[in-house]
């Protein structure tokens, strides 16, 4: 058990919305299986990732509020950056995304946090989803609990000192999540479906070609704001994608629809 973690996360979450303590008790267990079906690490090409709320399989729901107008309806997709933030290509990759109207979701190592105070509070203002990717990028199912939690709630300290906001989502390095976990920390963690591997080829063209022809809608992009490669095509794959009728969204709107 992690001790003193119900005191860290009452104080961390004041304002934490009451709809989302119901609707984390309603999915918690959904996230646990995900996790368990063989989440993709980043060695791993197979299969689509199980992602909560995900509608992308034939026949499943929209998403769309109803009484929308079909005929303005747009593929949702989310690209999400692990590892963060990186003290160039973070900034880089935010004036393109400024410059394209588009909103992504960070995953921050705790270790990468001082020092880049500034970017992340750019993130937070410019209306990005900040989450946890622990503190030293572990895999948290091989530490004991205790161990486990520190890693998590103080990445999350760090970024709610900068941010002024709770850190309601995780992504669990390597897609390995601990159950248990949920409900020592409070929070919803986010897997991916089409994983670039970016930090293998650190090839822009290859990067492009492996989401532009694999994307689907509610797929959840993995990248990593560490290198220029990913910085230049994740803005290509903006400007491909949005052509195509595609939107860009935070990640927690595609798995809380």
């Amino acid at each position: 058990m992690c001790l003193g973690a119900y005191k860290v996360n009452k104080e961390r979450t004041a304002g934490f919305p009451a709809w989302k303590w119901g609707l984390l008790a309603g999915v918690i267990g959904l996230a646990a299986v995900g996790a368990a079906a063989g989440i993709r690490d980043r060695q791993n090409e197979g299969g689509r990732a199980m992602v909560m709320g995900d509608a992308s399989e034939e026949g499943a729901p929209s998403g769309n509020m109803a009484g929308e107008n079909e005929d303005t309806e747009t593929k949702k997709i989310a690209l999400t950056f692990d590892d963060g933030p990186h003290p160039r290509y973070t900034e880089e990759l935010l004036d393109g995304l400024a410059k394209r109207k588009v909103k992504a979701t960070f995953f921050l190592l705790g270790q990468n946090i001082e020092g880049r105070e500034e970017i992340i509070k750019r993130m937070a203002q410019e209306g990005h989803l900040i989450g946890n990717h622990t503190y030293y990028h572990v895999d948290i199912t091989q530490l004991p609990q205790k161990e486990a939690c520190r890693e998590i709630l103080d990445t999350s300290e760090k970024i709610t000192a900068i941010t002024g906001q709770p850190v309601e989502y995780i992504r669990p390095p390597f897609g390995n999540w601990d159950k248990e976990l949920e409900y020592e920390v409070m929070m919803l963690p986010i897997f991916w479906s089409v994983d670039t591997l970016d930090w293998t080829t650190k090839n822009e063209d290859q990067i492009v070609q492996k989401v532009v022809t694999k994307i689907e809608e509610n797929d959840i992009i993995l990248m990593h704001d560490s290198y220029d490669s990913t910085v230049k095509a994740a803005l290509r794959i903006i400007d491909l994608l949005q052509a195509e009728g595609y939107e860009f969204v935070t990640a927690d709107e595609l798995i809380l629809e």
